[in-house]
């Protein structure tokens, strides 16, 4: 049964980027004992920019934990120095991050249903220039587009809490439109 190992908040601050000051919550923390889950997200999360994240369909970002050695390798084959080697929950900026369930087993309109609180698959994530600051370098977007390792955005269906440790069902919803092929059409997209 899939698991959720991480819940993670952050509350929009200004950060430097490539020289500018930007507010950013991507540098999310881990959050001890049960986190409310209402309508426009995580209790204690903020979202910088509303155009790109949050909202009614981009809720919550829930993340596979199976990723993070991919991003261990990418860090260090871009020179990121050992120093900043780890990478705990929330470093891809996700508010869940989840073991059993692939982007590839995943489609639009289905269920994740908790314990405490049911959460609706929308969309993928689109990597964006923020991405990169948080991951240490430069091509940190073109990674994710390129391995298509994204996470995905979720709705709330019912408000409630969620804690580390949960375990949730996948209840298949109508399976028309799969996160990897809604992941490729929206780079292809920004591509045009």
């Amino acid at each position: 049964m899939p698991q959720l190992l991480g819940v993670q908040v952050a509350q929009a601050r200004r950060v430097k980027i490539n020289g500018r000051s930007m507010l950013t919550a991507i540098h999310k923390q881990s959050v001890a004992g049960p986190v409310s889950v209402l309508p426009l997200g995580l209790g204690g999360d903020d979202q910088a920019d509303l155009s790109i994240h949050g909202g009614l369909d981009k809720a919550v970002y829930a993340y596979p934990s199976e990723h993070y050695p991919f991003w261990l390798k990418a860090r260090a084959d871009a020179g990121v120095s050992a120093i900043d080697d780890a990478l705990p929950w929330g470093s891809v900026g996700e508010n869940l991050s989840l073991r059993g369930l692939l982007e590839q087993e995943v489609w639009v309109g289905d269920l994740l249903q908790f314990p405490h609180c049911a959460l609706r698959v929308t969309q993928p994530r689109e990597p964006c220039g923020k991405f990169n600051a948080a991951m240490g370098f430069a091509g940190a977007s073109r990674a994710m587009a390129q391995a298509g390792c994204c996470g995905f955005y979720l709705a709330v269906d019912e408000p409630g809490d969620l804690s580390a440790g949960d375990s949730f069902q996948l209840l298949p919803g109508p399976r028309r439109l799969g996160i990897p092929e809604m992941f490729i059409a929206k780079l292809a997209k920004h591509l045009r």
